[in-house]
């Protein structure tokens, strides 16, 4: 399984954004020719005020983004797993932050909405409140990619192992992250976590981060990019360099099995007591 993982500098332009999403994936179809393509987190429009995010976010399915993926898949005979977009919420004003993913046949085959919400200051006083505009999922999602079993997660979510254990339960050999990770978290936590992930899931790990800076309100945000793919041993086997770009490799299920048979951790897992 071939899979490449695209990163972007996306901001407040949803037609910029739709059109240089659309350029990266043609060329990694065109240079690469993978079996899988992995986009960041909000792909499709970053920053912007809170109206400008409401306005921007689209009814599912349908809608600009959601058509363009599943008419890249089809057209190209590649699986998308289309980062994540907003989605609107009928009769709410908050959005929920959602990946798509779609077949070779441009067939949609998972959503998975955002369960953990970045509600934090930052090291340098930055204040994130997802939870003034977005409303959480509520549920844990994988989906078969011709035999390979992936699981669903976005950005923040990375921080919480449960959720990973709960996508390993469920049978992921592959777990797909796309991510914002700021500037002033990524550079300490980014590659730590994601390679712990891998380990304690004994899964291949595969994070595509936005990079570069957007307008965020009346000021400006940076973002860490450093997209990588992590080996269920947890070696980085992939990774991107600074800027926009296309990071590829190959994954083995062979050896999501390997791993898992030499430190069968799962087996070994037991239910701590309470008050332990």
């Amino acid at each position: 399984m071939k899979v490449s993982l695209i990163q972007m500098n996306s901001v407040d332009d949803k037609a910029k954004n739709l059109a240089e999403a659309t350029r990266l994936i043609e060329e990694a179809v065109r240079v690469e020719k993978p079996d899988w393509i992995l986009l960041p987190e909000t792909f499709d429009f970053i920053g912007g005020t809170t109206a400008e995010k409401r306005a921007a976010a689209e009814t599912i399915p349908g809608g600009p983004t959601y058509r363009m993926m599943q008419d890249l898949a089809k057209k190209h005979r590649v699986f998308i797993h289309a980062g994540s977009i907003s989605e609107k919420i009928d009769g709410d004003e908050r959005i929920h932050n959602t990946t798509l993913v779609f077949d070779r046949d441009g067939k949609e085959i998972a959503r998975y909405r955002k369960i953990h919400l970045f509600d934090v200051v930052t090291p340098d006083g930055t204040e994130y409140k997802e939870s003034a505009a977005v409303k959480p999922g509520d549920a844990v999602v994988t989906y078969d990619c011709e035999g390979v079993t992936v699981g669903c997660a976005i950005c923040y979510d990375l921080r919480f192992p449960d959720l990973f254990q709960a996508l390993a339960a469920k049978g992921a050999a592959v777990i797909a992250l796309p991510a914002a990770f700021t500037m002033q978290t990524g550079k300490d936590h980014w590659e730590v976590l994601c390679r712990a992930r891998a380990i304690e899931t004994e899964t291949y790990f595969c994070a595509s981060g936005q990079t570069g800076s957007f307008r965020a309100g009346n000021g400006m945000r940076q973002t860490y990019g450093h997209s990588m793919v992590v080996d269920p041993w947890g070696h980085v086997v992939a990774r991107a360099s600074d800027g926009i770009g296309i990071v590829t490799t190959r994954i083995e299920p062979a050896r999501v099995a390997q791993v898992r048979e030499m430190i069968p951790v799962a087996k070994h897992r037991v239910k701590m007591p309470a008050g332990a």
